[in-house]
């Protein structure tokens, strides 16, 4: 038979958990099916007792993924065209479950036929070998793969193509000189993304209890400022990963979200888990530098954050509140890490500015929706007609916050702690200031998501900032 007659008759068989896709549908159905349904652990664990075939089947009936929306790597769809169009057979073979498997090769609209997982047989490496080869025949087959269970399938076929191989795929290719199609982008630059850095602006709340106190200057105090810092850094770093691979299908459907490094498939949802176990030991690790109160309010922030991700995020209301709570907590950590007593009134001002802030992060995310809004776009328990509530609450809270600031000044506390108490009145019309900006930049959907960011990021906040700091210095050295 003529050798390109022999290829042209000869099928091709494609991968599709980091082949045909940047992710593994194994992982999006035990992160999707967690998210409806946190309690459902319960039931993994007898799933899991009856095989990986039957956990499969039950996490793609329970998860619903949508399709649509994965992200396919366009350099492998690209090429599988160009075959089709030369009247190539393309096979979906794949270890996934038949209902995911079915649906995929349903959108893509290119493959003539499908293998894939049932609920009695994993089909993966050995046994999916032996099913292609059962079906090629004599004319052999082509194989498109990427990770170490495809090994065997790339030596028996007639042409391998490894696609953004792991290790032993890689080294594999390597050796052979098989065709290669690369993934792109920097698996640590992705790494530092997920984790998120620009977030931890947030966690300079840490060092306020030490500056109210005049005491950041000592060294001892800044070192254990420092350390708390970096502690609740990595810890929050690791909840974000968490509710990133949580909220998987709504940053795909978000305008700006989907770029997210475990939505855009840029890194793996095991490795993502790596990095967040990793990132929780290093901080604890770190919190044994500290007084032992502080690791108990590491443990707390995460207790919260955990529940926020799974279920509090979504519900009406509560999650603004757990969201002010958290902001409070840094402000509490810090005076626990440095050994310094924090104010009742510190603490009543941080609840009500932050609850500002926290609506105001609503209130931008619903208006971005916009009228669309709703528990099953934004996966928040909100709706488009909520924004003039939210709104004429989060000015109400920030308001407070000026009050409870104002009753603060009038203190015995303050009249000890000043030479000149009455400076720090000009406080009231500075933070008025800031909250008033935020609210009206948001109204005029001109905020960034993130209100406490914004701030840290805005020169003019920072100059109000600036300026309440020195009113403070004049206040103590008059």
């Amino acid at each position: 038979m003529d050798q390109r007659l022999e290829t042209s008759n000869r099928a091709i068989y494609v991968d599709l958990d980091g082949t045909l896709l940047r992710t593994d549908l194994l992982w999006e159905s035990l992160f999707q099916a967690l998210r409806r349904n946190p309690l459902i652990v319960f039931s993994l664990c007898g799933w899991v007792l009856r095989g990986v075939a039957y956990t499969k089947a039950r996490l793609a009936e329970t998860a619903e993924i949508d399709v649509t929306v994965l992200p396919y790597r366009p350099e492998v769809v690209c090429e599988l065209e160009s075959q089709k169009a030369l009247g190539r057979r393309l096979v979906l073979a794949t270890g996934s479950n038949e209902k995911l498997a079915n649906a995929v090769s349903q959108h893509i609209g290119l493959f003539d036929a499908v293998l894939a997982s049932d609920e009695d047989t994993n089909l993966t490496s050995g046994r999916k070998l032996a099913r292609i080869e059962s079906e090629a025949g004599d004319l052999g087959f082509e194989y498109y793969g990427n990770s170490h269970h495809d090994v065997c399938l790339f030596e028996a076929a007639s042409e391998a193509i490894v696609v953004a191989p792991d290790r032993a795929a890689d080294r594999w290719q390597k050796q052979s000189g098989a065709n290669r199609i690369d993934a792109t982008g920097s698996q640590a630059k992705a790494a530092l993304k997920a984790m998120r850095p620009h977030q931890w602006l947030k966690n300079t709340l840490i060092f306020v209890p030490a500056v109210m106190a005049h005491e950041i200057f000592i060294g001892s105090v800044f070192l254990s400022a420092v350390l708390a810092f970096v502690a609740f850094s990595l810890s929050a770093s690791a909840i974000y990963i968490l509710n990133d691979l949580l909220d998987l299908e709504a940053d795909r459907n978000h305008k700006t979200k989907w770029k997210r490094p475990f939505a855009s498939g840029e890194l793996s949802i095991p490795n993502g888990l790596a990095l967040a176990l990793g990132s929780i030991v290093a901080a604890f690790l770190i919190s044994t530098a500290l007084p032992i109160g502080f690791a108990g309010i590491l443990a707390l922030y995460l207790v919260i954050t955990t529940a926020y991700s799974f279920s509090v995020k979504r519900m009406l209301l509560l999650d603004v509140f757990v969201l002010a709570g958290l902001y409070t907590i840094r402000v509490l950590a810090g005076g626990v890490a440095a050994s310094i007593e924090y104010s009742f009134w510190l603490l009543a001002f941080s609840v009500f500015f932050f609850l500002s802030l926290a609506l105001v992060k609503r209130f931008t995310e619903l208006q971005h929706v916009g009228e669309s809004a709703s528990r099953e776009v934004t996966g928040r328990g909100y709706r488009h007609v909520d924004l003039e509530t939210i709104s004429q609450a989060g000015m109400t809270s920030g308001f407070a916050s000026v009050l409870v600031l104002a009753l603060y000044i009038q203190s015995p506390a303050i009249e000890r702690a000043y030479s000149v108490p009455q400076m720090i009145w000009l406080l009231c019309p500075l933070i008025l200031y800031i909250i008033m900006r935020i609210w009206i930049l948001a109204r005029r959907d001109e905020m960034h998501e993130d209100p406490i960011v914004f701030i840290l990021k805005d020169w003019r906040s920072q100059f109000m900032i600036g300026c309440g700091a020195l009113l403070f210095l004049i206040a103590a050295a008059w």
